[in-house]
């Protein structure tokens, strides 16, 4: 990369992130300051409200991970409440073991909670939606089960003491700094995950899987990892609890509890910090000025949560959003910048060709593809062309590992791919688009494109947990990618805005740019000229024939013939599954059975 763009790019792309950020701190630290000065003007029994609403929040802000921003149903998380709760007061009280100082039983509690929350979790990795749901309920149940058989440990329905912690918390101000502490350190950490290639790799999972796998993310691996550390949390938070509480029975335990943690990340708005946290205040808070309606308190938190629903699907988090009220620019024009493309995609590799040998797919008694041969070059656009149903978006379906082809191969430089290894395919450098755009539309266009270069970072999940060197040096490198990405295809005055509210043809162009982020030896189009105008379709074969000279294979599924004439090197039609024809552009539009069954005539 020449040292003028390298200098020009990152420059503007750091002033973008500093302004978010100190704009994204500033409710933050308000309520920071609110939260020290709070017991010299609260009073003693709303600084105890106020430590409940820390507690929980200690657990909302792990199972915001799970809920707000992987998508993940877990309505019975109050399960790892429950275990950390339990643990920690039976090893202080030393019912089943020498009793142990509170702050190592907390310690091991958020050890206990880690496993389990891993446990919990694991059938999130096939199961869906409410089927996940009831499997968190079940495992709620189970515990307090336990809890009320074990009397020699837990005591049974008569209970256990809660943990005292030493001196200074252990007095009710001390303890409401203790947790106020706790639920600040928590509130940094799911901030900085929120903020980084880990917490955008779980928007797309949760908003666009499919578009994730092509970016090289790995759902299990990175579920697994978030279910670990929500479930340390909310082990945390039950020791915190069973303090707060002084005696723990399994009926502090109910399902209008587990229900609350739940409640308050959807009414803060999925993929915030800041709404589930201002919502997990407000339904501590709510119950004291509405005790008499305690009974009533489950069909309340439906009600709010249907009011939410119907009123603002956004949540708390979309009230507050001002900056996307704001309206854009209108008649805005798509404008490439392919000189730009050689200091994004770099010096051009050896990926040798990508090449489908009698590959054959049937589904149920159709045949999508019949023993089809195709070879795709680097530097080369090849054009995949053909009737609706000819097999064109299944073939760039089994080279992306969607489907596996009953026979045949499919081989990058000779090598046969591995089947079903979606993820694998960025790894490789394959990347692709899709027929209707996978956009994570409550992103911004920026953190839409920075999704592509997630494999690209360095550091762990306990760096960016933590804000570690490595992490911001990723988040430094990325950001910086994405913009001149979105340079390149015309994009980037539109960085900041939510991806949602853009046009359709600009969202063709932003899946181009996630995709370019692979800096790919092979880029699959499936209809991306789908839904534009005649002007931007000629400046999208400028950018594809732009990126073929910059040394990646572009194969393009195309309806628009122009488009495929105009730009390609090599054209393969299919028709009902098989190979009609290949070769140049003035070959098949000459081609009689070409013109006869696709191009007319």
């Amino acid at each position: 990369m020449d040292m003028p763009a390298a200098q020009s790019r990152p420059s503007g792309s750091d002033a973008l992130g500093s302004v978010g950020t100190i704009g994204a701190a500033l409710p933050f630290l308000g309520l920071l300051i609110i939260g020290v000065a709070f017991p010299l003007f609260g009073g003693a029994y709303w600084s105890l409200i106020a430590t409940r609403a820390y507690v929980y929040w200690v657990l909302v802000s792990g199972l915001n991970l799970v809920v707000g921003f992987a998508g993940q149903i877990a309505i019975g998380w109050v399960a790892l409440l429950t275990l950390g709760a339990y643990t920690t007061s039976v090893l202080v009280a030393g019912t089943a073991t020498p009793a142990l100082p509170p702050y190592l039983a907390l310690a091991i509690a958020a050890g206990a909670g880690a496993v389990f929350g891993l446990i919990i979790g694991l059938p999130a990795l096939r199961l869906r939606t409410f089927y996940f749901a009831i499997t968190t309920l079940g495992f709620a149940t189970i515990l307090t089960q336990v809890a009320l058989a074990w009397q020699s440990v837990t005591g049974g329905g008569v209970g256990v003491a809660g943990p005292i912690f030493p001196e200074p918390f252990s007095s009710p101000t001390g303890f409401y700094y203790f947790c106020f502490g706790l639920a600040a350190v928590c509130t940094w950490m799911t901030a900085n995950i929120a903020a980084s290639r880990f917490g955008r790799a779980l928007t797309a999972i949760r908003d666009a899987e499919v578009a994730a796998e092509a970016c090289g993310i790995a759902k299990p691996a990175l579920l697994g990892m978030v279910f670990l550390f929500s479930g340390a949390v909310a082990a945390i938070a039950g020791g915190l609890f069973a303090s707060l509480q002084s005696y723990i029975t399994p009926d502090a335990f109910t399902l209008d509890l587990s229900v609350l943690f739940f409640i308050a990340i959807l009414i803060g708005g999925r993929g915030s910090i800041l709404g589930p946290l201002l919502g997990t205040i407000l339904l501590t808070v709510l119950p004291e000025f509405a005790a008499p309606l305690v009974a009533w308190s489950t069909f309340l938190y439906a009600a709010l949560l249907l009011v939410i629903v119907l009123a603002m699907p956004g949540g708390i988090a979309e009230i507050l959003d001002f900056k996307n009220r704001r309206p854009l620019e209108s008649h805005r024009a798509i404008v490439p910048r392919p000189d730009l493309l050689p200091h994004l995609l770099g010096v051009p590799t050896d990926a040798g060709a990508l090449a489908l040998e009698q590959v054959t797919l049937s589904f149920g008694g159709v045949r999508a593809i019949d023993g089809l041969d195709l070879e795709i070059r680097p530097g080369q656009v090849h054009g995949l062309i053909g009737p609706n149903g000819s097999g064109k978006t299944t073939t760039l379906n089994v080279i992306s590992g969607y489907y596996v082809q009953q026979r045949g191969t499919v081989r990058l430089n000779g090598m046969a791919l591995p089947v079903l290894a979606r993820n694998a395919r960025a790894q490789m450098r394959i990347a692709r688009t899709f027929q209707t755009p996978r956009i994570v539309g409550s992103a911004s266009v920026l953190e839409n494109v920075m999704i592509g270069g997630t494999i690209d970072g360095k550091g762990t999940f306990v760096e960016s947990l933590l804000s570690l060197p490595r992490h911001r040096r990723d988040e430094a490198m990325l950001r910086a990618t994405a913009m001149l990405a979105l340079a390149a295809v015309g994009l980037e005055r539109l960085a900041p805005a939510r991806a949602d509210r853009l046009q359709h043809s600009e969202l063709r162009f932003i899946e181009i740019a996630r995709a370019l982020m692979l800096r790919p030896a092979y880029l699959l189009l499936d209809e991306p000229a789908a839904g534009l105008s005649p002007e931007e379709i000629k400046r999208l074969g400028v950018l594809l024939l732009a990126i073929a000279r910059a040394g990646t294979g572009v194969l393009v599924v195309e309806h628009h013939p122009d488009l495929i004439f105009d730009i390609c090197h090599h054209i393969t039609v299919l028709n009902l599954g098989k190979k009609l024809a290949a070769g140049t552009p003035a070959e098949i539009r000459s081609h009689r059975e070409v013109v006869n069954a696709y191009l007319g005539g």
